[in-house]
């Protein structure tokens, strides 16, 4: 009972401290600004991460494409993994490092955005997918944990969650990227 009790009240804890800091906050409303204009714009918000970051990408991703609230029209919004044939082909063929860089370059567009989830924000395929982002002009958001890592470098907004801790710094990231799309969601789509 004390492993569970603990693990919510740190978790709690993790998101009292991301939500007391008014900097990240205005962080979070700006990356759901850019990713409203550029929806907006005909444009689209592309995911990236690995493991746990990889399934919340595709989370998020779903959110927008499917629907969050309530019914309305679908967002372009994708995770850059769920392709699992190119996934293994650009790893086989290139590396697992250029599975990310090459989908961008091949989707992305000036004006959209990329959001990079890492909790490190040292994730060598994460950086290079932002890194040709950058390169596409894009815009890039970074979700990392406390550090940034060089993640926080490369990025036009790096928001990053207070722990050093992979499942805290997750369960952050998935209430940032729903307090995201809920404001896209209300945004486009008023009711």
């Amino acid at each position: 009972m004390e492993t569970i009790k603990r693990a919510i009240t740190e978790s709690i804890s993790v998101k009292q401290e991301f939500l007391s800091d008014i900097s990240r906050l205005m962080l979070v409303k700006s990356t759901a600004e850019y990713c409203i204009e550029a929806l907006e714009q005909g444009g689209k918000v592309l995911f990236c991460g690995n493991g746990g970051s990889a399934a919340d990408a595709q989370h998020l991703a779903a959110e927008l494409s499917g629907r969050f609230q309530y019914d309305r029209k679908p967002l372009y919004a994708e995770a850059l993994h769920v392709n699992t044939s190119f996934l293994t082909a650009v790893a086989n063929d290139y590396s697992f490092d250029d599975v990310y860089s090459r989908m961008v370059e091949a989707a992305g567009r000036s004006g959209d955005v990329l959001i990079a989830l890492s909790t490190s924000g040292n994730s060598v395929n994460v950086l290079k997918a932002v890194e040709q982002a950058n390169k596409q002009k894009m815009i890039t958001i970074g979700l990392t944990g406390a550090q940034g890592g060089r993640l926080a470098g490369l990025c036009e907004i790096c928001i990053k969650v207070p722990s050093e801790n992979t499942a805290r710094i997750q369960e952050a990231h998935i209430l940032i990227g729903h307090a995201i799309c809920e404001k896209i969601e209300e945004t486009i789509f008023p009711q």
